[in-house]
């Protein structure tokens, strides 16, 4: 079965603070029981578009919307000091009730870094950071008693997490870099990658389960998804000019665009080599006729 996740916008039109959440609200009462999760980004601005903190949105959803699971796709490693990271997701874990998922990967956009005083290292040091990270995670979530960590980016000293999470938090590592796949292949649940076709997507699941087999683990123990946007219309025509709305780094190559049934197409080639979940930003949501398309044709036409 192929399951759908909604990702969010990173904060409401200028000017109207309240339409974040009452469309979000209209579009999960369109949508229903068709997705399971629902997804935040972790970034401070967007060229002074407005934007929200992930976690205190994260936090909101788990309360006001309780039939659905809330992740963020994904946190940026080093905003976050581990331990408190890892404190922070047992907390929300037994607060909803076991809903929460822990997408991570190791940072990338480097005007956030800088506008907030936080260090930018180069990528192979930012993805040291991540793996330790991990390590810090589960260690936390899963040993118990305290917990001392030494290593080359984080220490931890008699560090608690209690109480720890009462069901266990799943895992996503996002991104397509070599090391940081290794990561993945070590310690997530889940990998992700996001806003790739799918020539670019199958040349790094390759990657993925290249380095599950070299530690032993079986490539069928890892979920595999994607997230991206999603443009859907009656017509292909009509799809592209709902798209081409969206003032951000949607294109034709990176989203999954046209009538329903040429969108199950284009995902039931994902699907084939082990994509099972979607995450993705439906654009034009809470329009009936835009959700309508997406619970009543394109969803049937992927698992039917």
């Amino acid at each position: 079965m192929v399951e759908f996740g909604l990702g969010l916008p990173a904060g409401p039109p200028t000017g109207e603070n309240a339409r974040f959440v009452d469309d979000l609200a209209a579009t999960l009462d369109k949508l229903g029981e068709a997705v399971r999760s629902i997804w935040m980004t972790d970034h401070f601005f967007w060229d002074g578009a407005p934007t929200y903190e992930a976690w205190t949105v994260l936090s909101y959803l788990a309360a006001r919307f309780p039939k659905y699971e809330v992740g963020p796709i994904v946190l940026g490693q080093s905003y976050r000091n581990p331990a408190l990271l890892a404190l922070m997701g047992a907390t929300l874990q037994n607060l909803s009730g076991g809903r929460f998922i822990m997408g991570i990967g190791a940072g990338w956009k480097e005007d956030e870094y800088r506008a907030y005083n936080y260090a930018y290292p180069e990528p192979r040091i930012r993805v040291q950071q991540l793996e330790e990270q991990l390590v810090i995670l589960k260690r936390l979530w899963e040993e118990p008693g305290q917990i001392t960590f030494e290593g080359a980016h984080y220490r931890l000293a008699d560090a608690w997490c209690e109480p720890k999470p009462q069901k266990p938090i799943p895992i996503l590592v996002g991104g397509g870099g070599y090391t940081t796949m290794k990561h993945a292949a070590k310690y997530a649940d889940i990998w992700n990658l996001p806003d790739k076709p799918l020539g670019p997507y199958l040349e790094r699941l390759t990657v993925l389960r290249r380095h599950m087999e070299a530690i032993g683990r079986d490539p069928a123990s890892m979920r595999c998804s994607w997230f991206g946007r999603v443009a859907i219309g009656k017509s292909e025509a009509e799809a592209k000019a709902r798209g081409l709305s969206r003032a951000d780094k949607w294109t034709p190559e990176n989203a999954f665009v046209g009538t329903p049934a040429q969108i199950a197409e284009q995902m039931q080639a994902f699907v084939e080599q082990g994509c099972d979940y979607f995450l993705v930003d439906v654009i034009g949501t809470p329009d009936a006729e835009v959700c309508g398309l997406f619970t009543e044709e394109l969803i049937p036409a992927l698992n039917g």
